[in-house]
């Protein structure tokens, strides 16, 4: 850091309001019905054995503004992703994990002494072309999604990696989608949960039928159009009731291979799923759509950060100044 502050960056400070994953499409996206031909309510089957073994993937990011090269921000990053199974004596043990440090900035817009520095940090760099010449605000929106991008490909590399040695009787649930990877889109016993409603597959009658759904409902099986990715069915599941909470509170989108077993299987799924709810995630406050050993996957992973990257949230204190 010295050698960065003396070659002319000067030390800033700013925790991102937002650290964590990626959010769903801000789009409306529309959806093929796949399983009735209009979009029925399904009750789950709370009876279905759940698999022999399970296996969770999730991962995480954290990054500060950590300096600033004039107007030109320069973020310290970390980004890691880590697979925990769960087998007959019921214990989350990790499989696979990978981590990596970062640096990120435009490089284009340094000055060579602090782009020189920053190279010879130790610490990896990558180059956020997209902010080079954009005024503060929006450079960090390009780092951003520079690190978001970085923690999406460091998930996708060990859950296909990992994929590829299930079981037979094992599968793999994944926070987030599974359509941005053809391995695991294509998977049979690969499940993507996701918690976030950015995009929008249904309206009307359809619409208020998904943000109404009972605890322990799912809707029918669709496909979702908009995303260009691959291929994957999908539907809604209630995990809590939202009655006195919010139309959100306890709803996620499974997603799942496109093939008909998985309609045939999706109420037996939902069913187990279900169940993953408990122990409650607390204190984390996506736990009403947030599977435990999803929560357990990343509190592992961010036991194991950089202790100088402080998650969102974390007071902005100044660093200390000298009196003179």
């Amino acid at each position: 850091m010295d050698a960065i502050i003396a070659a002319g960056a000067v030390r800033a400070s700013r925790v991102p309001t937002e650290s964590g994953g990626r959010a769903d499409l801000e789009e409306v996206g529309g959806a093929e019905l796949i399983e009735d031909a209009e979009l029925r309510v399904h009750r789950a089957d709370r009876g279905a054995p759940a698999p022999a073994t399970l296996s969770f993937l999730d991962g995480i990011q954290r990054w500060i503004v950590r300096y600033y090269d004039g107007a030109t921000p320069i973020v310290h990053a970390y980004v890691a992703a880590a697979i925990r199974r769960r087998g007959a004596d019921r214990r989350l043990r990790t499989v696979t994990e990978a981590a990596r440090e970062l640096h990120v900035a435009p490089l284009g817009a340094l000055q060579p002494a602090v782009r020189a520095a920053l190279e010879s940090s130790g610490i990896d760099l990558l180059d956020a072309a997209d902010a080079q010449g954009a005024q503060p605000g929006r450079a960090i929106e390009a780092i951003r999604r520079v690190v978001e991008n970085e923690r999406v490909r460091m998930e996708k590399g060990i859950g296909e990696r990992y994929a590829a040695t299930l079981d037979r009787d094992e599968w793999l649930i994944v926070d987030g989608v599974l359509s941005e990877s053809a391995t695991l889109a294509a998977h049979p016993r690969a499940l993507g949960v996701i918690k976030s409603h950015g995009a929008q597959y249904f309206e009307g009658a359809a619409l208020t039928s998904v943000f109404t759904l009972a605890h322990g409902a799912r809707t029918s099986v669709f496909r979702p159009r908009g995303r260009a990715h691959h291929d994957v069915f999908s539907w809604y599941l209630r995990l809590w009731p939202w009655e006195g909470n919010d139309a959100s509170f306890g709803l996620v989108r499974v997603e799942a291979r496109a093939d008909q077993s998985t309609v045939a299987s999706a109420s037996g799924v939902s069913g187990w799923l279900v169940r993953e709810r408990t122990p409650i995630a607390s204190p984390d406050p996506r736990w009403d759509r947030l599977l435990y050993p999803i929560h357990d996957v990343e509190t592992y992973l961010k036991a194991r950060a950089p202790r100088g990257l402080v998650p969102a949230g974390a007071p902005l204190l100044p660093y200390p100044q000298p009196i003179e």
